[in-house]
């Protein structure tokens, strides 16, 4: 299901969202217990993408490090897997030192959440004095100011939704480019309608990039997304599941079971009546644990062990099969170039997996450029394809032609030149984050 439009009048307030003023020196409060999350009375009539209320806020690196960066947060309606109406927040960051009329493109990052936590949403982890230790998108804020140096706006959602939905289909993509519509709607920004837009993230954040991808041409066929990368994207979470339970990773696993039993009634009840009593207590311990807490306290926990039966019994349940394949990318073409990029070797993402995604996608009409790296690791890959996830959407920016359905294995980005200068940039992008020095922008 990919509503468009509830159809329905909207209320008064459509239109004229309040708008707060930056609070310094306040120490944010976490989602659940922040009214700015909260949407006002009627929302469900507004359309996607409608912003709902507004407020500057202050941006902080592992939220100690003060940003000299313009940030502003939009509460706006969106839809959730079932087709419902809620709301949710994207950050939206402003290039200092370029006007409206200067900014010609704009990035939607989708940070690899990985919990159900609040912590972990951008919209709150981003923020100075926020309390997120082990949250992945401070980290990935990194990659942010990357894009933002380049003169983009960048728009960051909480693509889980309110609840941290990880793993739930469809509604990550309708949460990123309802925060684009949201963005490009914000008179404030200045932006054009036809303001060109980029995709991109890693892992948790490549799966919701491509959920965007494959929604967009029926769901907001309107923004002009010339393309999107999709870092490891998770193609499979069921093969995911039985490849990392028990790893060092099982955390992950588990974060996504906890996230989809609050999705699926049915998967709710085999763990309900399936789970012992030491396994339920832990999927609630984790709606609370931030991703790296949770991989740490969970270090290869083997879920056979919190189940009575054997687990291979459980997963083979028509309810757990049906949810396996409900979340399987897939299930669109992208209309829209896209790049991949997996590490052959990678010990989380199965390459397989990712290989029958861009079959799926090249073998349906789609511009896939797919990088498929020899040498480097799941980890290790996501920084060092940086540089060229930024080329590729400055290519795409600049309307240079692409070649078509780019199936192949190619040079390691460890061994190629262009990384390490691409890098040497980022060394000093993160060099002005850690200072607290304003973001250098690339010349126009």
């Amino acid at each position: 299901m990919h509503p468009v439009s509830t159809g329905a009048p909207s209320p008064e307030w459509i239109g004229r969202a309040p708008h707060e003023e930056i609070e310094r020196g306040a120490h944010p409060s976490l989602p659940p217990e922040d009214p700015f999350y909260e949407p006002p009375a009627g929302f469900e009539h507004a359309e996607p993408g409608t912003v709902l209320r507004s407020r500057d806020v202050e941006l902080g690196f592992l939220g100690l490090i003060p940003q000299r960066v313009r940030a502003t947060q939009l509460l706006y309606r969106t839809t959730d897997h079932n087709g419902l109406p809620q709301a949710t927040v994207t950050t939206v960051l402003i290039p200092t030192g370029h006007t409206p009329a200067q900014v010609r493109n704009v990035v939607s990052y989708q940070c690899a959440i990985d919990a159900v936590a609040s912590r972990c949403f951008p919209s709150y982890a981003l923020r100075r004095r926020a309390k997120s230790l082990g949250s992945i998108a401070q980290l990935e804020y990194l990659l942010v100011a990357a894009a933002l140096a380049e003169g983009w706006v960048v728009s960051v959602p909480d693509h889980e939704g309110p609840e941290g939905m990880w793993g739930a289909p469809y509604e990550p993509g309708y949460a990123v480019l309802d925060g684009l519509r949201a963005t490009l709607g914000f008179e404030q920004f200045g932006l054009a309608a036809d303001t060109q837009i980029g995709l991109w993230g890693y892992s948790g954040g490549g799966l919701a990039s491509a959920w965007a991808a494959e929604v967009h041409a029926e769901y907001a066929p309107e923004l002009n997304v010339v393309g999107a990368v999709l870092g490891s994207p998770v193609g499979d979470l069921g093969h995911t599941f039985r490849r990392l339970n028990g790893s060092y990773l099982a955390a992950l696993p588990a974060l996504v079971v906890s996230a989809l039993a609050k999705t699926y009634p049915d998967l709710n009840r085999v763990i309900e009546d399936n789970a012992t009593e030491a396994g339920k207590a832990l999927l609630r311990r984790l709606e609370t644990m931030t991703t790296a807490e949770a991989v740490i306290r969970l270090f290869r926990t083997d879920m056979d062990d919190l189940v009575r039966p054997p687990l291979e019994d459980v997963l083979a349940m028509p309810e757990v099969q049906y949810v396996f394949e409900n979340i399987k990318l897939g299930k669109a073409v992208p209309d829209l170039p896209v790049l991949i990029v997996q590490a052959v070797h990678d010990s989380v993402i199965a390459v397989e997996d990712i290989d029958d995604l861009a079959h799926t996608y090249s073998s349906g009409g789609a511009q896939v450029t797919y990088h498929r790296d020899m040498l480097s690791e799941h980890m290790l890959l996501h920084p060092m394809s940086a540089p060229m996830a930024l080329r590729w959407l400055i290519d795409r920016f600049d309307g240079r032609p692409i070649d078509e359905h780019i199936v192949r294995t190619k040079w390691p980005t460890l061994l190629n030149p262009v990384t390490y200068a691409g890098m040497l940039r980022l060394g000093g992008i993160v060099a002005r984050v850690v200072c607290g020095g304003r973001i250098p922008l690339r010349p126009l």
